[in-house]
């Protein structure tokens, strides 16, 4: 039997090193022999986490140090995943607070470092990278400190422990100058810093739900932390759901799961303090509360920021329909939203007032990205629309309310002009401006969510993809007046066909092919982007005429440039209102609403009446 249990969350900015430190946790703690073979950020399992090298979902392991079991909960840095971090952090004890050496504190340290405080846990602070060429350990250190005061740190939080480590080399140390072997310092300041797994004593078996996921074998599988009683196989238990007067299901406890390193484990019994998962529930969701009978009301859950984007998800009406995908219909689409809505708390659901679409919220256009590609991987067709920003309404006031991101851009030197020229053109305001070292600048800008929509890509050209941007919410205010949209205007298809070399010869000096030569194009279907603002229709099916005339000389040969090939985030962000994306298990094409010529003309004259 183990002495004590610990639950413990990692939290940091995105590539922070969160899942490479655990990789160095697994190999200090003695689960894998000395010559297994192991996969880098071996927490990262999912397709698309090893794809694009972030962290996307919030994942519990555990291990046994020096008699007491340590579970380990990995979270994503990345902001539009901050909702992964808030649900999780009601099942910890303490955080590991892992800052880079180099960059610092980033907006995401700030965002789940204050949702950390707010709920009295007292973290431990870890300079991670310190052996990078130009880390900053003492600069960093300041920085850290000023962040815990300004986000109103009590005396004990403020004397936070530090720890210096490079989770790629697997060693931490307390003191620069200590020697460099392994994680037993970090290790130990965690035995010694976290408290045991906080528990209500005297009451029958109560376990808030943090995490929902879905497994072929098993079904619907929740994940919490037990904070009273026991929970035995066949126990008979309720779900109980805030705002709900009765129970939501009752069933009996037929599969508990404990976590051991990358292995969810069946054992027969769970005590108050540990994190296990439940297999077998029905109706349960994240929020609520499984709990023996006796229990009537529910465990407080903790409030989750509300989302600041939407995308329409509708079915795809395309004359390509049907042709690369099998679930098509709208509701094949509704059912996979509202699954994902029930695990996943920081999007909402809610049917359109159009038929056969969605209106699908969220915290950022990664975020709803993550979720169009998987649902493109698993088969469907959608017709995506442009990503619209939720305005809120002052009740005092009456006044709109727009959301305000806290912006910062790490670029070279020679770009910060013409950076800082497009942010201030989408209504942001530079707040703070300051060398990072080698020739790089930081740039603090504070601007409307909607500014920010489509200008990723166009921040890569000017920066000639050296420059990095990370955002994350700050907070609601007065509307800003209009923003201008992109300002080229789009080839559009007025046939439908293939598209012929020939046609696409004499299209290319009109603006930047979307399309190569022999891909299906359709009537309305987007092709590429005109060189100048107004939009262009043109045929790219269109074939050489041939005669019986024959000329001395031969023809020239057809040199048509690489399309330009845009990723799922780019076209959604490229899209204006009258557009779609449509997305389809092998192929993302842009297109117009309404694929009629005629209408579409009809259409924006009665707009400008």
């Amino acid at each position: 039997m183990l002495n004590k249990i610990k639950n413990l969350a990692i939290i940091a900015h995105v590539d922070h090193g969160k899942t490479t430190l655990v990789d160095a946790m697994f190999k200090q703690s003695g689960l894998f022999r000395e010559n297994q073979q192991i996969d880098t950020c071996a927490m990262d399992y999912n397709d698309l986490e090893r794809e694009r090298g972030i962290t996307i979902l919030a994942k519990c392991t555990s291990f046994v140090w020096h008699g007491t079991k340590l579970n380990i909960v990995d979270t994503p840095g990345h902001a539009d995943f901050g909702g992964e971090v808030e649900r999780i952090l009601s099942m910890v004890d303490g955080v590991l607070v892992l800052v880079d050496a180099a960059e610092g504190p980033m907006p995401q340290t700030k965002f789940v470092l204050s949702k950390a405080l707010a709920l009295n846990l007292n973290p431990i602070v870890v300079i991670n990278k310190i052996d990078k060429s130009d880390a900053r350990i003492s600069e960093v250190l300041d920085e850290v400190f000023d962040l815990f005061i300004a986000l109103g740190a009590n005396d004990t939080q403020l004397d936070f422990p530090i720890i210096y480590a490079s989770g790629r080399n697997g060693w931490a140390v307390k003191h620069l100058d200590d020697p460099k072997t392994d994680l037993t310092p970090l290790l130990e300041c965690a035995l010694s810093h976290v408290p045991n797994a906080t528990v209500i004593e005297g009451q029958p078996f109560q376990m808030l739900v943090s995490m929902l996921e879905y497994d072929q074998y098993l079904g619907r599988i929740l994940t919490g932390k037990i904070l009273s009683g026991t929970a035995n196989i066949n126990d008979v238990v309720h779900v109980l759901r805030p705002g709900t007067s009765s129970d939501v299901e009752k069933a009996r406890l037929t599969k508990l799961l404990s976590f051991e390193g990358l292995n969810r484990i069946p054992i027969n019994s769970a005590r108050a303090g540990d994190i296990i998962a439940i297999a077998g529930l029905e109706t349960g969701t994240v929020a609520d509360t499984i709990a023996a009978m006796e229990i009537t009301e529910p465990l407080k859950a903790i409030p989750i920021d509300p989302p600041t984007i939407s995308i329409t998800f509708a079915v795809n009406d395309s004359p390509l329909a049907g042709k690369e995908g099998k679930k098509l219909t709208s509701r094949m689409i509704g059912e996979r939203l509202f699954r994902e809505a029930e695990g996943n708390v920081s999007i909402t659901v809610q049917r359109s007032h159009h038929e056969e679409s969605y209106e699908v919220a969220g915290r950022g256009e990664l975020q709803l990205g993550i979720l169009i590609e998987t649902m493109r991987r698993e088969g469907f067709e959608l017709s995506i629309g442009r990503p619209k920003v939720l305005f809120h309404k002052d009740e005092t006031t009456g006044e709109i309310l727009e959301p305000l991101e806290e912006l910062y851009v790490d670029l070279d030197d020679e770009f910060t002009g013409i950076v800082v020229e497009k942010i201030i053109q989408r209504k942001g305001e530079m707040i703070d401006m300051r060398p990072s070292g080698s020739g790089k600048t930081r740039i603090k800008f504070l601007i409307p969510t909607r500014g920010l929509i489509g200008y990723y890509g166009e921040f890569l050209t000017d920066t000639r993809g050296t420059g990095i941007m990370n955002k994350t919410f700050h907070s609601y205010v007065p509307h800003r007046g209009v923003i201008e949209g992109r300002n080229k205007g789009v080839l559009v298809s007025t046939a439908s066909g293939k598209a012929v070399p020939y046609a696409l010869f004499y299209l290319k000096d009109r603006g930047t092919l979307f399309v190569p030569p022999g891909d299906p194009v359709y009537e309305g279907m987007i092709i590429g982007e005109n060189s100048r603002e107004n939009e262009l229709e043109v045929n790219p099916t269109k074939e050489k005429q041939l005669s019986n005339c024959r000329a001395s000389g031969k023809d020239e040969a057809i040199k048509i440039p690489n399309p330009r090939q845009m990723s799922l985030e780019q076209s959604i962000a490229y899209i204006q209102t009258d557009e779609m994306v449509e997305v389809t298990p092998v192929s993302i094409r842009l297109r117009k609403k309404q694929l009629d010529s005629i209408t579409r003309k009809k259409m924006s004259r009665s707009e400008k009446r």
